[in-house]
């Protein structure tokens, strides 16, 4: 009998037991359903309580010039039959008569949009610095400010040979201005990261990322006034599109290393190019805003000669110049003019490898490190003639004003 008793109580316990761990089990499973943020019986998605902060390197250095760059609006006299001015007419409801003082059949509309960076501000006035080709041609400036704010902005000055311009500015909005690095300090593959108004201010403080894919590069154009102008460049897969002139090109720390300037979309051959974008160096950038600054234009020292890139001469030619062999960099000596400080120092020929310690590559590498100098300043040339290796000191006494045709 007791027997029997010890077996009941035991058969009890396992059912009670087994009832218990059930109803816990299924608190378990409704407790998760309703703590998991999606109730089932409304069937409504929802998004994740959870929240980040996602900073980078890239991010923290666009933070600290974003605001510094800006838009640059290039209006100028358009004809009434012209588009734009059809489109100011609709929208205003007629012409904007506070420009026609001198003629009848203009009005002032956007020509060209661009981009710029604040650098400085001094009292009641800041600066910024553009390309020429960007303010070129402009009846009137206006800025537009990371913060949406439109102020009319004045040219200080613009050089045509470095594609650079000043603009000044109200300093009452400004509350950011960039910091410069010194662009003779950057290595292939480095950080680049571009921001300007791709397209337009309608794409303002736009972002792109890529690295520097390569220094010292010769970029030649022809600008309005059909002149042809070779520029230093840095070379950039940071994609830079129309509207990007003018704006920053930064390192990883968040400091300008260059000036946004042209980009090759395409070949003679209508080949199609992708990521060859091309900036001003921040060291050449700030020669000329200083000059601009102080003078409104630049004055620049000329040796009076004109040359070639040793590598764009023929094996045939290269052959009559009659230097080592070991000599692959330098530009030729075309000719020397009268009168003009290389004059009785340099021939014809004679091919320039060093000027000041600095390698002489190309017609640029000469233009930079020459145009570092002001008038009345030495510069000691390297150079062959034929098999001689010489070094001659040119007291730079001309400005290219001065020259009868453009080195």
């Amino acid at each position: 009998m007791i027997q029997k008793l010890k077996n009941s109580i035991k058969w009890i316990a396992v059912l009670v037991i087994g009832f218990l761990g059930g109803l816990i089990a299924s608190l378990i499973v409704l407790n998760s359903s309703l703590v998991g943020g999606t109730s089932t019986s409304s069937n409504t998605t929802s998004t994740s309580a959870v929240s980040y902060k996602n900073s980078t390197s890239t991010t923290e250095a666009v933070s600290k010039v974003q605001d510094a760059v800006v838009s640059v609006l290039n209006y100028q006299n358009v004809s009434s039959s012209n588009s734009l001015s059809d489109a100011y007419s609709q929208i205003f409801g007629g012409r904007d008569n506070s420009s026609q003082e001198n003629s009848d059949d203009s009005e002032l509309a956007v020509a060209s949009e661009g981009s710029g960076v604040l650098y400085k501000i001094d009292g009641d006035t800041a600066y910024l610095v553009t390309n020429t080709h960007v303010v070129e041609g402009a009846e009137q400036l206006e800025i537009l400010l990371s913060d949406g704010t439109k102020v009319t902005g004045e040219l200080v000055g613009s050089d045509t040979y470095s594609d650079i311009a000043v603009v000044k500015i109200s300093s009452e909005n400004v509350k950011t201005v960039a910091e410069f690095a010194d662009s003779d300090k950057l290595t292939v593959g480095e950080t680049a990261i571009a921001i300007g108004s791709p397209l337009g201010s309608e794409y303002a403080n736009s972002v792109t990322q890529g690295i520097v894919s390569s220094l010292s590069r010769t970029v030649t154009m022809t600008n309005e006034s059909g002149q042809t102008v070779s520029t230093n460049a840095i070379q950039t897969d940071a994609a830079i599109n129309p509207g990007n002139s003018g704006g920053a090109l930064i390192n990883i720390e968040g400091q300008v290393i260059g000036i946004n300037s042209s980009k090759i979309s395409s070949t003679s051959k209508s080949e199609s190019v992708e990521g060859m974008g091309f900036a001003i160096p921040s060291n050449d950038v700030v020669s000329i805003i200083n000059q601009l600054e102080s003078n409104g234009s630049v004055t620049r020292p000329a040796l009076g000669i004109s040359m070639v890139a040793l590598t764009e001469v023929s094996t045939r030619a290269l052959s009559q110049l009659n230097i080592p062999t070991s000599v692959t960099n330098g530009v030729v000596v075309g000719s020397v003019q009268s009168g003009m400080p290389a004059d009785g120092v340099l021939e014809q020929y004679d091919v320039i490898t060093e000027i000041d310690g600095e390698e002489v590559a190309s017609a640029s590498d000469l233009q930079s490190i020459l145009y570092k100098h002001s008038i009345g300043d030495s510069i000691k040339v390297t150079f062959y003639r034929g098999t001689e290796k010489k070094t001659a000191t040119i007291k730079l006494t001309k400005t290219s004003q001065d020259l009868t045709s453009n080195e």
